[in-house]
């Protein structure tokens, strides 16, 4: 494999407004989750932006970073835009998605995730954790992964829900917004229309699922949260030691 990490990053988040650029220990959000991905060691790392404030919050980092569309329905819109500016000869055929507001993603799970690509059946890969927090088992906002055991710690995805599923005994499981995609079936997922469960459950993972293609899941001890409210904010700068800011 020859990977690309591309972060995706816009300003017009609802709940928290120009969060790319949200102070953290004297840094922006953005350059936090730059570095985290290039300690991962797997490849080039670009960001794909929605507007030149975040370009210009990167001057110092070296971060390459390409402007895209500011009217995306997705993530995975915005990085495919991206992908295709920064390698039209399709030198990369694996690019790995991180989220723009994962300050606190270790290396490691980035790395977890690309991992699953080694096994030429899986299209796309991504992560999870056993919830632990009771309150995350009901909060819609905790998206859930159902999956079938396929090996030590890893899971194929057969369906992602807000409800608390599935029922009866045994582990839940939060996933987490990072994917690692075959550069094919990256296009292939763009080309799609959203799916009746997409749309329903407000969730683009399922539109893979509902066109036969597969993702497989690492489960990983800690898993990374996003930065999505101003209670998040401020846990991100504790855990990166700017609690007092």
């Amino acid at each position: 494999m020859n990977p690309l990490v591309i972060i995706p990053a816009r300003l017009a988040a609802t709940r928290l407004p120009n969060k790319p650029l949200a102070d953290i220990a004297g840094r922006p959000m953005i350059a936090h989750v730059v570095e985290r991905a290039r300690q991962a060691g797997i490849g080039p790392v670009a960001v794909a932006a929605d507007s030149a404030e975040i370009a210009d919050a990167l001057l110092s980092s070296g971060a390459e970073v390409v402007l895209t569309r500011p009217d995306h329905p997705s993530g995975s819109d915005r990085i495919f835009e991206a992908l295709g500016r920064v390698d039209p000869t399709h030198r990369h055929d694996v690019v790995v998605n991180v989220q723009g507001d994962f300050p606190t993603i270790s290396p490691e799970a980035i790395k977890a995730a690309l991992s699953l690509l080694w096994d030429k059946e899986v299209e796309i890969g991504t992560l999870a954790g056993e919830i632990e927090d009771e309150h995350e088992r009901t909060d819609p906002n905790v998206v859930k992964v159902i999956g079938t055991s396929v090996g030590p710690r890893r899971l194929r995805a057969l369906y992602f829900t807000r409800a608390t599923a599935p029922t009866g005994d045994g582990p839940l499981y939060h996933h987490s917004g990072v994917y690692a995609w075959r550069r094919d079936a990256l296009e292939r997922f763009v080309a799609l229309p959203p799916s009746p469960l997409e749309v329903r459950e407000r969730l683009e993972q399922l539109r893979a699922l509902e066109a036969g293609m597969r993702i497989d899941v690492t489960l990983i001890d800690a898993v990374p949260f996003g930065v999505d409210t101003p209670a998040d904010l401020e846990r991100a700068r504790a855990i990166l030691g700017d609690a007092g800011k």
